[in-house]
């Protein structure tokens, strides 16, 4: 596993990390809740890697980080209500649950038709994101039924060297993630609280929302 420092990263760093995705490695990143696991979703073989790095297949959508209201729209079914969302609470650290678009393979969005979507306010996802041009993974950094990680040392106790790449971005402040709201149907569906509060998603949609979280 190679381990890159954010604050000293170089465009050639960016360069290697852009091209070890396209070959179908996987990276641990910051993101602006916890560490992330980073591959190219359009590769299957790169995704099947990732969930037998975790320790189980994944049984709902994967969550994808995109930099952009058009990179997200490449890969699901835009409504208004996404947009108006987008517009009100991304960049941010509250992921989408959205219809997908037929092209996403199987294997990222769980056969559900949909899949989870967040534009982080994190330097390097942003960074990276702009110059991978696509969206990529940011399931959370952990094993099944561990804690997600939130710096380094955890990163390296949990996957030795089953990564390629480590990016270090220093300590994360959200272990539980983002905030999930799936908004495929009709009222909103909190899935798990986080950093954006019930509160606010509820003055947001003036009490039209319902949670489910657990």
């Amino acid at each position: 596993m190679k381990v890159f420092r954010f604050e000293t990263l170089h465009d050639s760093d960016y360069d290697e990390i852009v091209a070890l995705l396209g070959g179908g490695g996987i990276i641990a990143f910051p993101t602006d809740t916890a560490y992330g696991l980073g591959v190219d979703p359009f590769n299957e073989a790169a995704v099947d890697r990732l969930f037998r790095l975790k320790g189980r297949p994944e049984a709902k959508p994967i969550l994808l980080v995109v930099d952009s209201v058009p990179m997200a729209e490449a890969v699901c079914r835009p409504t208004e209500l996404f947009h108006a969302l987008a517009e009100q609470f991304w960049p941010g650290p509250l992921t989408l649950v959205v219809p997908s678009q037929p092209h996403l393979p199987k294997n990222v969005t769980a056969g559900t038709q949909s899949i989870g979507l967040r534009w982080p306010a994190a330097p390097f996802a942003g960074r990276l994101l702009n110059r991978f041009e696509k969206p990529i993974t940011a399931t959370s950094a952990n094993k099944t039924g561990l804690p997600a990680a939130i710096n380094a040392e955890e990163i390296r106790s949990q996957f030795d060297d089953g990564l390629d790449v480590l990016v270090d971005g220093g300590s994360l402040p959200f272990r539980g993630g983002s905030t999930l709201l799936d908004i495929t149907g009709d009222p909103p569906v909190l899935l798990r609280e986080g950093p954006v509060s019930f509160e606010a998603l509820q003055s947001f949609f003036n009490g039209r929302i319902e949670r489910r979280v657990g």
